[in-house]
């Protein structure tokens, strides 16, 4: 082996090594569209007493749309939706939204960050997320951390800031009907 030879393959072994590691987006994006079209049962699992309203509640979730970059991911209540999930990948990560129809303070989310994962996402609010929060008088959720996690078992929810959490998690062993 020449001696201009062994650095190149060195290097060459570097670049396939780094392009051979899917990032994380790409393996979360995986995970989560596995979920595509499915309802899973679901339960609160934080004990925040603000959320006393959710604990033993028929708490369920629908992978309702899966079409390019957007998964939409329906959080309900018995028949009521609390919410959807809205997530999108971009080129630069991931994007998650909280729609809630008919409600002042919804569109609301923010981008994954660099302490993401294949399974979890990390999303803070995003500062149009704070300017609407200021806007409608909650400046405390300026604070705001949302993360969405995608194990083989499970599909986890939460939120949280300094003095709220809350998290749900989805039983994803076995899709519900729901029709």
């Amino acid at each position: 082996m020449t001696k201009l030879s062994a650095p190149f393959l060195a290097l060459a072994a570097c670049c396939f090594a780094v392009s051979c590691t899917p990032k994380p987006e790409t393996e979360f994006w995986e995970r989560l569209n596995a979920l595509c079209g499915n309802t899973y049962d679901g339960k609160l699992v934080s004990d925040d007493p603000q959320d006393i309203d959710f604990r033993g509640a028929d708490l369920w979730m629908d992978v309702s749309e899966c079409s390019g970059n957007t998964v939409v991911v329906d959080f309900m209540n018995g028949d009521e939706a609390v919410g959807h999930w809205h997530l999108t990948r971009h080129e630069e990560g991931i994007e998650l939204r909280h729609v809630h129809g008919g409600d002042a303070v919804t569109g609301y989310g923010g981008y994954s960050t660099e302490n993401s994962s294949g399974s979890r996402m990390n999303f803070p609010a995003d500062d149009a997320t704070k300017t609407l929060f200021d806007e409608e008088g909650i400046p405390v959720s300026k604070a705001n951390v949302w993360a969405v996690e995608v194990r083989p078992t499970v599909f986890r929810y939460e939120l949280s800031r300094p003095e709220r959490f809350f998290q749900v998690e989805f039983d994803t062993n076995e899709a519900t009907d729901r029709d």
